[in-house]
């Protein structure tokens, strides 16, 4: 038996990542079963899914979309504009294709998928990452056929959804597998050797990178190694902070951030879904900073939820530009004790048959319809 899905869900890779995970499952549950599975993506060429999807081996077809501002500017007009040329793209996908179902990780190059999916009464799937649901998840969920939750206790965001459960975020089944020692021993780490790991996400952080210049600059953090994942928006301070500072590898992105989760003694993160679920399949020791202008401040439920377990330190952004995160920071380094308690609070969070559970869910579904 054949079965064809089309995926969607880009802009940055908390949302490509999950998506080409659950394309991953859905291919090695149907082998499994001795089916095949075919997979199609949908995004924007010139978004970070443009280049992600294609590496990851899939076929991606380009779809135009426009983000919908939150109040009428002239973005709404661009957005309006690119609308129906997205739909007719996608139309005709499903018309060629034939898909079971339609899956998004949400993000507005999702919609015309979508609405085409809708009016092609093709199920609509949602697998919803964060611990708050981003405005396009939202307005799907209310006809989606599945709806798929990264967080426990979400549930009642879709209430008109024909089906919800709770598969937590999917991650890549190599973050399980990464331990301590042996990703110490690869970056060359004596046992002495002290490392921060510092990631903004991929677009990277500006406040980040503010504090490990500062932590640098002042030499308030002495004898601690920082790597530092700038994102592509900040590769001229990248480039200066790696000349300027010899205990500093810094880079704009880095492919494997498993090896570095699991061998810092603390990291320093954004709190996307994605890295809260990397956190916990690892089991680092980390403070969780919060993206203040995230959607509905996602960012600060995602991180709270593990913070409120033990799992992680949490501070606002305010908090770091102020100059607060340094001493949180050397309390937790002089501490291995409250290092190793954080990682077994944390490593306790993580929801290892998250694939297994996605792909089930979504067969039970195709199955019911059919």
């Amino acid at each position: 038996m054949e079965h064809r899905f089309i995926i969607t869900g880009g802009g940055t890779s908390g949302h490509i990542n999950p998506a080409i995970t659950i394309a991953d499952s859905l291919m090695d549950f149907y082998t499994s079963k001795n089916d095949t599975c075919k997979v199609i993506f949908t995004g924007r060429k010139d978004k970070l899914e443009g280049e992600l999807v294609p590496k990851a081996g899939y076929e991606f077809r380009h779809v135009d979309a426009e983000p919908f501002p939150m109040k009428p500017s002239g973005k709404l007009v661009k957005a309006v504009k690119a609308l129906p040329s997205g739909r007719k793209t996608c139309r005709e996908l499903i018309n060629e294709f034939r898909p079971e179902a339609v899956i998004t990780t949400g993000g507005y190059s999702s919609v015309p998928l979508l609405l085409e999916g809708e009016r092609a009464g093709i199920p609509v799937m949602i697998h919803e990452a964060n611990a708050f649901p981003g405005r396009a998840n939202r307005r799907f969920g209310k006809k989606a056929a599945l709806v798929m939750t990264g967080f426990p206790g979400i549930e009642s965001y879709f209430p008109k959804a024909k089906k919800v459960v709770c598969t937590g975020n999917p991650v890549r089944k190599m973050m399980f597998t990464k331990e301590r020692y042996v990703c110490r021993e690869q970056l060359g780490l004596k046992e002495d050797d002290r490392l921060v790991f510092v990631m903004g996400g991929s677009l990277g952080s500006a406040t980040l990178v503010g504090f490990v210049e500062d932590a640098l600059k002042t030499g308030k953090c002495n004898n601690v190694k920082f790597i530092l994942s700038c994102g592509k928006q900040h590769i001229d301070e990248c480039k200066r902070l790696s000349e300027a500072y010899p205990e500093l590898d810094a880079r704009t992105y880095i492919d494997d951030p498993g090896v570095y989760l699991a061998a810092a003694d603390c990291c320093i993160l954004r709190a996307g879904a994605v890295t809260c679920a990397e956190i916990c399949a690892v089991g680092s020791c980390a403070i969780l900073v919060p993206y203040p202008y995230a959607a509905h401040d996602h960012q600060t439920y995602n991180a709270k939820s593990i913070a409120d377990k033990g799992g992680c330190e949490m501070m606002s952004d305010d908090d770091v530009k102020a100059g607060k995160l340094t001493d949180l920071l050397m309390n937790i380094l002089n501490d291995p004790q409250k290092q190793s308690e954080m990682r077994k609070k944390c490593r306790e969070l993580a929801v290892p048959d998250t694939t297994d559970r996605i792909a089930h869910a979504i067969d039970e579904v195709i199955m019911k319809e059919n």
